[in-house]
């Protein structure tokens, strides 16, 4: 009886370092708007304008665009599951229930402080607005 030999795993190849930089920098590339057309001068980004007293509104500001967004988002995602027809009528009832109580929500608490949901968007200077336009 021989006693079978004992195997070493076998190392796994790492990313060599100058292979994630150099993958890091060509994404980063990538990214970079567009250098502006022939004769056009590229418009500079609004920049942030902090003030302590109104850090908190800023900030609110924030929120409620990010939960725009995320309201975009899941909405654009239901649609594409009732074009498929991966929901029953009851799901698709009770998501867009769901999805306009959202709406109205988000849309009273932009009211409660003095904003529309127009007011949301940032401007993300080259790369345009960061809701899409409302159709």
């Amino acid at each position: 009886m021989n006693p079978e030999p004992t195997r070493t795993p076998t190392p796994q190849p790492r990313p060599r370092t100058q292979d994630v930089g150099d993958n890091r920098s060509q994404a980063f590339r990538l990214t970079q708007a567009p250098p502006p057309a022939l004769g056009q001068t590229s418009r500079p980004a609004r920049h942030l304008h902090t003030d302590s007293e109104t850090v908190g509104e800023d900030l609110l500001k924030l929120v409620l665009t990010l939960v725009e967004l995320v309201r975009q988002l899941i909405e654009r995602q239901a649609l594409r599951r009732v074009d498929a027809g991966d929901l029953s009528d009851d799901q698709e009832e009770e998501l867009g229930a769901t999805l306009m109580a959202l709406h109205d929500t988000l849309s009273d608490l932009c009211a409660e402080h003095g904003y529309a949901l127009e007011d949301l968007n940032l401007d993300l200077g080259p790369l345009g607005t960061l809701l899409p336009p409302r159709d």
